[in-house]
């Protein structure tokens, strides 16, 4: 028996000829199709009785988003494999998938061999991510707010509570130039703290 047999599946999209395509070329692959949800409110209700290792969730549902989907999902678990399968393939749509809890983001143009493997990693590994251009889409994310290098590298010891002095002393610069810094960023944030810069710009991944 294949040890894809033991990954149990539910597939979530609204096109049954999609449904049915997937669970035919994933069964013929060893794996376990356990259930499937044409909606969101049919996915809540799939995903809680059948108790899957894997969902493959499109973004777009007839009763609102996969996402809200994927971060219901991963409220429950932190061991369930999330593979987001959709057509929206932009930076909005992989960024807001990563920050909901998603483990991959697979164009419905891609092969059957990339769901596949994208399976199998959400599997092994729950709390990873995997995406084509993620690292693209998080610099272009970064480059809209206009971020430079040396803000970027004071925004980054912001999480870790050091006082301006103490990361005047880290980037061997003065503490005045710090406070510069921080207030060209709190200006290109719109913020006007430091705990909102760090939300915001965690939120937005320019820092991670």
């Amino acid at each position: 028996m294949s040890e894809d047999s033991d990954i149990t599946i539910v597939i979530i999209d609204d096109h049954q000829v999609v449904r049915e395509g997937l669970k035919s070329a994933l069964t013929r692959h060893g794996f376990s199709i356990v259930g499937q949800a044409a909606s969101k409110n049919e996915a809540f209700a799939q995903i809680a009785h059948t108790n899957p290792k894997v969902i493959l969730v499109d973004l777009n549902l007839p009763d609102g988003s996969g996402l809200d989907v994927i971060s219901w999902a991963r409220g429950i678990s932190s061991t369930l494999g999330i593979v987001v399968l959709t057509m929206s393939d932009d930076d909005k749509s992989l960024l807001a998938s990563l920050q909901s809890g998603a483990n991959a983001f697979i164009s419905k143009s891609a092969p059957i061999s990339h769901v596949i493997a994208a399976i199998s990693q959400a599997y092994l590994a729950p709390q990873s991510f995997t995406g084509s251009g993620l690292s693209e889409a998080i610099k272009r994310k970064r480059d809209g707010y206009q971020i430079t290098a040396r803000e970027l590298t004071v925004l980054e010891f912001l999480p870790k509570g050091l006082t301006s002095a103490a990361i005047a002393k880290n980037l061997f610069l003065s503490e005045a130039t710090v406070k510069t810094h921080l207030a060209s960023i709190y200006r290109k944030l719109s913020v006007t703290n430091r705990a909102q810069a760090v939300d915001v710009a965690l939120k937005n991944l320019i820092i991670t």
